[in-house]
């Protein structure tokens, strides 16, 4: 029952030793050895003097008894100085998930701005729900918490203006931390009539190398492909390039109105081969260039597993082909299929420098909520390099902490740059963004005072908790415009911040936030079982939080339920 909690104790303890005595011998580096390696081998390997901490720490686990013992692990690694992570998911090691540092908190007499791009995939959400419908914990770095809030949507209102985008912002408590507040900003972007949607001038970049066999890649993929052909309008073309062993033109562009052939296309397909990425993307472009409409929707989709060969380019060549393609008009969307050897972090880049957005498909349910939905709204761009830039007042917040958008932020100085890339918003698009905030109220001054700026806030404005500034570059212009909204410190909290907040609580569960004081599964079940309705989305969140419950208990060897919940 104890070996993966002896494990993290171990390193909590080695770690505490460091610190704990400097005339000691430093503790060498643990190898790249899995925790079972480690533990199965802990009796032939030559152990180290034990220094106080880690005496403490294995006393205590001795002594205590069986079914506390769980329960004390996590405030044991708090002993030590040591946060103990999710241990990660058995069927990722194939998979490619880019670092993620979690943003702290940052007081405002310091650093008043907190500024990112305004641009979000819902990726992330439907990879997690395919480890916990597999009864494991998703890997710490798949948990992109902005995506798993953004994959719900919330009742906003786009407000008539001059502006293709309205701003809305409720506030209220944290659940996991009452002393904090949470600040929800809600972006939403106007639909267009069909009237108003522009052609659309579509290249199908598929991947049919020998990896998408599985029935959850070609497969599904086509199924997939199918939902979206049924929307192709006469104004509409399509053409399908696809890449194995090398690259092919397997349609040619075709009129929406020609549906039969696009199918016969499509269904033709077959997987075999290596995988030629980069010379498949090039004939994309290349194709793209010949059917371009300066006024149409020309776009790339990319359909892959992730195991995308760059081939005869580098990184950095490929990067800079998709933004000079991007520079020209022709977008990049990014579209994951199955398991096993998915390179999510390369697809969000490409998806990113491509102006793009990135779902994963895990299911027909999802490519149907993606191909029918989600998909056609961000094809039409309303808004380009849309950047937010919200300063907080220092009478009402003493600290703050963006939740999530760790890979959007910008310098402060970026927002006005009109040169700098940033989020592209769709038709009807909504985007969600969180704040945890320490109320000026009762907090303690920390920062150092400054010589030379003054640190004097403006009375007249007192009551408000801070100004939102949005940046954007209307669809067809190059020149930004920009507009701001306070945030009023009387901000009333609704529906859409008490689910936010959830989704958002999971999100630091799974990843083991050091941010996330009191959260737990029971209390966060309790709240979304009240919360979900008859909403079939939020029901399946509801069984998500039960699945990592479960993952959770299982990952510190407890079959009992209520023995353990990580965060208390």
């Amino acid at each position: 029952m104890k070996p993966n909690i002896l494990f993290f104790l171990g390193i909590a303890a080695l770690s505490a030793c460091a610190r704990s005595d400097n005339t000691s011998t430093p503790v060498p580096p643990p190898s790249s050895a899995s925790a079972h390696e480690l533990t199965q081998d802990a009796a032939v390997l030559p152990a180290p003097k034990p220094q106080r901490a880690e005496r403490a720490a294995m006393a205590q686990a001795q002594a205590m008894p069986e079914a506390r013992f769980a329960d004390q692990a996590v405030s044991m690694g708090k002993m030590v100085g040591l946060a103990v992570p999710p241990m990660p998911a058995a069927n990722a090691a194939g998979e490619g998930y880019a670092p993620l540092a979690e943003n702290r908190f940052q007081q405002v007499a310091l650093s008043p701005l907190s500024t990112f791009g305004l641009d979000v995939d819902t990726a992330s959400y439907s990879n997690v729900r395919r480890f916990l419908s597999q009864g494991q914990l998703p890997p710490v770095d798949a948990v992109r918490i902005e995506e798993l809030i953004n994959y719900f949507d919330y009742p906003l209102s786009a407000t008539a203006s001059e502006h293709p985008l309205s701003i809305s912002t409720e506030s209220a408590a944290a659940p996991w931390n009452p002393a904090h507040r949470l600040v929800m900003v809600g972006v939403k972007a106007r639909d267009l009539n069909a009237a108003e949607r522009p052609p659309n001038r579509l290249v199908f970049l598929l991947d049919t190398s020998g990896s998408m066999s599985n029935a959850n890649k070609l497969p599904l993929l086509k199924r997939s492909f199918q939902i979206l052909i049924e929307q192709l309008r006469a104004q509409d073309s399509v053409a399908i390039v696809t890449y194995a062993g090398s690259a092919g033109l397997v349609l040619p562009p075709t009129s929406g109105a020609h549906k039969e052939a696009i199918y016969a296309a499509l269904n033709r397909l077959s997987a075999g081969g290596s995988t030629a990425g980069a010379q498949g993307l090039e004939l994309a472009y290349e194709v793209a260039a010949k059917q371009f409409v300066e006024a149409a929707n020309n776009r790339v989709i990319l359909a892959t597993d992730g195991d995308f060969n760059v081939g005869q380019r580098s990184e950095g060549d490929l990067i800079r082909l998709i933004e000079s393609r991007r520079d020209q008009g022709v977008f990049l969307s990014v579209l994951g299929f199955g398991s096993g050897n998915y390179q999510e972090a390369k697809m969000q880049q490409l998806s990113s420098h491509g102006n793009g957005t990135h779902h994963y498909i895990d299911s027909d349910r999802e490519a149907d909520r993606v191909f029918r939905d989600k998909l056609q709204g961000t094809l039409y761009t309303v808004a380009k390099d849309a950047k937010i830039q919200l300063e907080w007042n220092p009478q009402q917040v003493a600290e703050y902490r963006l939740i999530g958008y760790e890979n959007r932020l910008l310098n402060a100085e970026e927002f006005v740059d009109d040169r700098k890339d940033a989020g592209d918003v769709g038709a009807g698009h909504s985007i969600t963004v969180l704040y945890e905030v320490v109320p000026a109220s009762g907090a303690n001054a920390t920062a150092a005072p400054l010589r030379y700026q003054e640190q004097r806030p403006r009375p007249a404005h007192a009551t408000e908790l801070g100004l939102i500034k949005l940046r954007y570059k209307p669809a067809k212009a190059e020149r930004s415009v920009e507009m701001t909204q306070v945030i009023a410190s009387t901000a009333r909290a609704g529906d859409n911040l008490a689910w936010a907040a959830a989704v958002a609580e999971l999100g630091m569960l799974l990843r083991g936030s050091e941010h996330r004081a009191q959260a737990n599964y029971d209390d966060l079940l309790r709240r979304v079982e009240a919360q979900a309705g008859d909403d079939a989305l939020r029901r399946e969140f509801v069984g998500l939080v039960r699945q990592a419950k479960v993952a959770s208990q299982s990952q510190l060897g407890l079959n009992q339920p209520g023995q353990f919940s990580p965060g208390q």
